[in-house]
This record gives structure tokens, sequence and C-alpha cells, in this order.
């Protein structure tokens, strides 16, 4: 099989990892030249493809098309799987190989496919998809919207290792950056506009400035770091910011049992991987209330909601969730139990091996007779 995605990244590396102890022999195909942001290496017995890369402006699409088509004859694949939808799996839908199975990242299609050409993009790379595999109902709903048959839908949480990320007790960060008498936040997405993170640190430092027991573990770097820091100058807490930038995979659990709550403000999501992991140590959430998110977290029981985009309602749900700092052991392990119920990486990757079965079963129908 290929896998062709975009760039690599962690969630790529897990992927790649799955495949090569599967049934299949895996090609890695790499969009972008750029490495991505995973420093682990391609998983032994995966194979990279290399290819020109000539660009990805339209200008470029025809002559990707012709080397894509290179490559499988090369290759010659059983199957393909490709993503996100207007990338790499349109590429391949052009291309008119089969079968595809085409997986959602989520954003793709929860914004990317709402209007014009990525509307257009995502139409045309269902239509040509044998299987669509996405990671939430929001998704699903939005590709049945878009024509893709429900049945040739496969939909699986991502998941996480949980046995990497479990419930622990944690206090040596405490110690290192003398909080131990605080109330600790932990935002661990991209400093980007669609996570948010510009408003959850507006939130927190309004509410920070009502309680001052309150802290921010902010992993992660971006293009909004300037105005990040600017803003938690002009309100005089730097000392209750701490900012590790990008932490190591093996290292995450140490951030999600420190802190007592997970924060997420994101405009846009799936079954957000940083929140399963969350769930997975025990971590109860405070989430943006969109439909990703609340296929997660049930208000009181695992965390609570805030509007999107309300930095006052974020601030006042921060300190309702101080306020009521006795649940949060109850809500931790209600997180977890959920987390074991739903966000098991080992099973849920079956649904994935599930989705190349049944695309493998349509290969000898024409697309007409699919999508009659």
């Amino acid at each position: 099989m290929i896998y062709f995605s975009r760039e690599y990244t962690p969630h790529d590396h897990r992927f790649l990892e799955g495949l090569s102890k599967s049934e299949y022999t895996v090609s890695f195909l790499q969009m972008e030249k750029s490495g991505g942001s995973e420093s682990r290496p391609i998983p032994e017995g995966v194979r990279q493809v290399a290819w020109k890369r000539k660009g990805l402006s339209l200008l470029h699409v025809p002559a990707r098309i012709r080397e894509l088509k290179g490559v499988i004859r090369q290759e010659e694949p059983d199957v393909i799987h490709a993503g996100p939808i207007q990338l790499t799996a349109l590429l391949t839908a052009l291309a008119g190989f089969h079968p595809l199975v085409s997986m959602s990242w989520g954003s793709d299609m929860l914004l990317g496919a709402r209007r014009g050409f990525g509307r257009w993009a995502a139409r045309f790379t269902l239509a040509r998809s044998d299987v669509f595999v996405c990671d939430c109902d929001a998704v699903r709903k939005m590709a049945v919207r878009l024509g893709m048959p429900d049945d040739r839908i496969v939909v699986f949480p991502w998941g996480v290792d949980l046995t990497h990320f479990s419930p622990r007790n944690e206090n040596h960060l405490h110690s290192l950056l003398g909080w131990q008498d605080c109330f600790i936040v932990l935002s661990t997405r991209a400093w980007e506009r669609l996570t948010g993170v510009d408003l959850l640190v507006e939130g927190f430092l309004r509410a920070a400035k009502v309680d001052p027991r309150l802290r921010l573990l902010l992993l992660g770097n971006g293009s909004l770091r300037s105005q990040l820091l600017n803003r938690i100058q002009e309100y005089d807490m730097i000392d209750r910011v701490y900012m590790p930038g990008q932490v190591q995979y093996a290292d995450l659990p140490i951030y999600y049992r420190s802190a007592d709550i997970y924060l997420s403000a994101s405009t846009s999501d799936g079954s957000s991987v940083s929140l399963m992991e969350a769930l997975a140590c025990g971590c109860p959430a405070l989430v943006s209330d969109i439909p990703g998110n609340r296929e997660w977290v049930e208000p009181e029981r695992h965390g609570w909601w805030f509007r999107v985009g309300d930095a006052g309602d974020l601030e006042r749900k921060l300190l309702q969730s101080i306020a009521e700092r006795d649940r949060l052991p109850v809500m931790g392990k209600a997180a977890r139990k959920l987390a074991e119920e739903r966000a098991d990486w080992n099973q849920n990757f079956q649904e994935l091996l599930r989705a190349y079965e049944l695309a493998c079963s349509f290969a000898t129908q024409g697309v007409e007779d699919r999508y009659a």
C-alpha cells in the first residue's frame, strides 16, 4: 500500500508505525519537502518514496498527477491511503486510482469544504473514493452532505496509547516552578488562529487577574508567538506562564499529570488527539463548545464547555473550575474511564485496517455502479 500524506507529523508517524506491523508492505509518499513536526525517524519497515515535488499551486497539478501515476506504476499498490482531502486525496482522485481510502484530518472537511474550491475538491474526491475515513461524527455528517454514501464511511477516533498516557501523581514541575499551591491550566495546542490560543491566553489572563492562584503551562510554538508574549507582558504575568516550547512525545504525560485542567479554545476540531491524551491522563477538560469537543466532554462530568470565541465566558468557566476544585478528582476518574472506552489507539487502529479491506472489496466495481 501507499500512505500518502502532506508532511511527516507525529500523527503520520503513529499511522505508519501501526501499518508497519500489519500485513501490508508500506510505502510512504510525502507531498511537501518540509519535514513536518515529527523528529522521530520513519518507522522501520516503511520505505519512503522519493519524488520531485514541483510545488502545490494549481499550475503544477498536471505535472504532479503525471508523477503520481509514475509512482503508482512503480509501486503497484493494492490500496492508497491519502489525506488531507483537498491535497493528497484530491491528487490521487485526479490520477484515477482505485481503491482509494481518503482520510480527513478534521479541518479540511469542517472548514475547508464549506465553500468555493475546497467544497468542489471535497465533492470531487469523495465521489471517487472507495472509502472515506474520519475521526468524528461531525466530519461524517459533512461528508454525507457532500454526497459520500454513509455505508462507505468508517468513523474512528485516532486514539492514544493508554499505557503512555495514564494517570499518575506528578509533583516535580510544581516544585521546579514554585507552583505548589497554584491551580495549573495546560494548553498543548499550536500557537495559531485556528486553535484559538490567542483567546485562550486572553481568557486566562483575565481570570488570573481575579484569582492569583492561576498558572498556565503553555506548550508549543507558532506564528502568534510575538502577539502572545506581548499580551502576557502587558498584564505583567510573565511569572504566571511557563512556556517550555515544543515538548517531546515521551515527556508529554508529565505535563498532563501536573495540570489541574486541560484547556482548548479551538474553533474547529474533530476528535482532538491532545484532548484524548488529557482525558487518558485523568485530566478534566475545559473546551470550546464545538461539535468535535461535544462528542467527548460532558459538562460537569469530564469538565466544562465555554462559548466559542468568548474570552469572557472562558474567564468565568476558569474561575468556576477553581471554585469547584474539589470535584476534579472525580471528573479525572470519569475522564480516564471515557478514554479507556473510546480512545484506545490499539483498538481503534483496527478500524483503519477494516477500511482498507472494505475499499479493496469494491475494487472491481466501477464508479457508476458504486454510486448508482
